[in-house]
């Protein structure tokens, strides 16, 4: 069975720093997209980054570009969301999510990926 655990999630204070990892388990990352959804109450889901694990391209959402870094570990089947400076704005549920495709298209997320069952990040003033 194809699973995907967040973790890292937590409690910090505006211009904070915090680390998500998405580890997957029943398959490995080779040849998926793995992307960062996240949503605060009241809001609609949203697409924060992508890392295409095969060749390593990544994507990111001009509301987290230059803050949100991505990684990955492939001896560990993890990815991991590197996240600084943060704001108010950043508090919300993050999902990470697996698609056998590329970056090209976060919808596919929706319609065909895995999903993990989130991780609260909460950014304090």
């Amino acid at each position: 069975e194809m699973q995907l655990v967040e973790s890292g999630g937590g409690l910090v204070q505006a211009g904070g720093s915090l680390i998500l990892s998405c580890a997957a388990s029943g398959f490995r990352f080779d040849d998926y997209a793995i992307g960062w959804f996240r949503q605060a109450p009241g809001k609609e889901r949203e697409g924060v980054s992508c890392l295409s694990y095969s060749d390593g391209d990544t994507d990111y959402d001009d509301s987290v570009r230059g803050r949100f870094t991505l990684s990955k570990d492939y001896a560990k089947n993890t990815v991991y969301l590197q996240m600084n400076s943060l704001k108010l704005e950043d508090t919300a549920v993050y999902y990470c999510a697996a698609v056998y495709d590329d970056c090209s298209d976060y919808g596919l997320f929706a319609d065909l990926g895995t999903w993990g069952q989130g991780t609260q990040v909460t950014v304090s003033s």
